[in-house]
This record gives structure tokens, sequence and C-alpha cells, in this order.
């Protein structure tokens, strides 16, 4: 499985395709989820009050430097995420922290 596989460019940057793990020992990328065609994202926060959703876009923010907002799933663990910015530079970025 790819990158390409859980993206899509938008006219705004890239949606992505994730699975969050919340409560997580760390933080960060963690491969593909072949059956559920997303990229695993694990972090620490728990799923309470927006704190896992904040700490996926804040994590996304890092590995790329460009905004990352939720845009769909803020209740669920399978969610869309908007990277804003240059697609080319959001795709390098992320492979480079696969």
């Amino acid at each position: 499985m790819e990158l390409s596989d859980v993206t899509r460019k938008t006219s705004d940057g890239l949606e992505l395709n994730v699975y969050v793990s919340p409560r997580s020992s760390m933080s960060g990328l963690d491969g593909f989820d072949v059956w559920r065609n997303r990229l695993i994202v694990r972090v620490k926060a728990p799923p309470l009050d927006g704190k896992a959703n904040k700490e996926v876009e804040k994590l996304m923010k890092k590995i790329t430097g460009m905004n990352a907002f939720v845009t769909s799933g803020m209740l669920d663990r399978r969610k869309t995420i908007l990277i804003e910015g240059d697609v080319d530079v959001i795709l390098k970025k992320l492979s480079d922290e696969l």
C-alpha cells in the first residue's frame, strides 16, 4: 500500500484518510491499515473532548510544516485530514516520515 492509495489532491492541498489509535505509548505514523485503506496515526491523547483530534492536527503540522485540519470523522477513529499547501512537498514529507 502507498500514500497515493489513501490521499486525494484538492484545490487547497491534500486530503488524507487516516485511522487514529488514541492512548498509544507514542505519537507518529505507523504504516497502513490495508483493510480500512487508511494510514495509521498513533497519538498519546485520549479520545475525549477533541484532544485526540487536536493532537492529530499538531502531529501532521509538525511532520509537514503546513496547517492540518480534521475535516470528517470528528467522533470516529476513521478520519479525513486536510493538509493545506503544496501537494508534492506534503507527499515527500509524509513519505520520509513513514
